[in-house]
């Protein structure tokens, strides 16, 4: 992350919840170590129910994770639950306005539409520029990024 605007939303006193990779999505490990490195407290989502928002989960690089819903590697349930700051999401596409593609479940639409009216959160979408799309289908329920972060730009899209 390499906007002024977005390291100044990390560091100590932050909680930012990353995601573990599945399929081509872009890998955060190392981002989040980076992060947790200037001081930010990292947690990680886990699927509670079908039809519910994500749930957060203080984790540690260091910490082995179990196999969650869908295979997604997940804390111990035994772990602190937290609220974060900054919230880094995956995408499958993304299109210039800040609207993402994912797996389809809703989750994270689910989860940002909540964080939105419970607390201040700041959305990053990551993703390789070449997943950019000029067609993506955006439906009611659609929640729109802050950010998209590539590995040549980033881009505000929103916020």
């Amino acid at each position: 992350m390499t906007s002024p605007e977005l390291v100044e939303r990390t560091g100590i006193g932050t909680v930012i919840a990353g995601y573990m990779p599945i399929g081509s999505e872009i890998d955060s490990r190392v981002l989040m170590e980076r992060l947790a490195g200037r001081g930010s407290e990292l947690c990680l989502p886990d699927v509670v129910a079908a039809e519910a928002p994500l749930q957060f989960r203080r984790w540690s690089a260091n910490e082995l994770l179990t196999a969650g819903a869908y295979g997604i590697p997940v804390p111990d349930a035994d772990a602190d639950v937290m609220s974060p700051d900054l919230l880094l999401v995956p995408i499958l596409a993304f299109d210039r306005h800040g609207f993402r593609l994912g797996y389809g479940g809703g989750f994270y639409d689910r989860t940002i539409a909540r964080l939105r009216e419970t607390q201040g959160i700041l959305t990053v979408g990551l993703a390789f520029s070449g997943q950019v799309r000029d067609d993506l289908p955006v439906g009611p329920h659609d929640m729109r990024l802050d950010w998209i972060v590539t590995e040549s730009a980033a881009l505000r899209v929103s916020g």
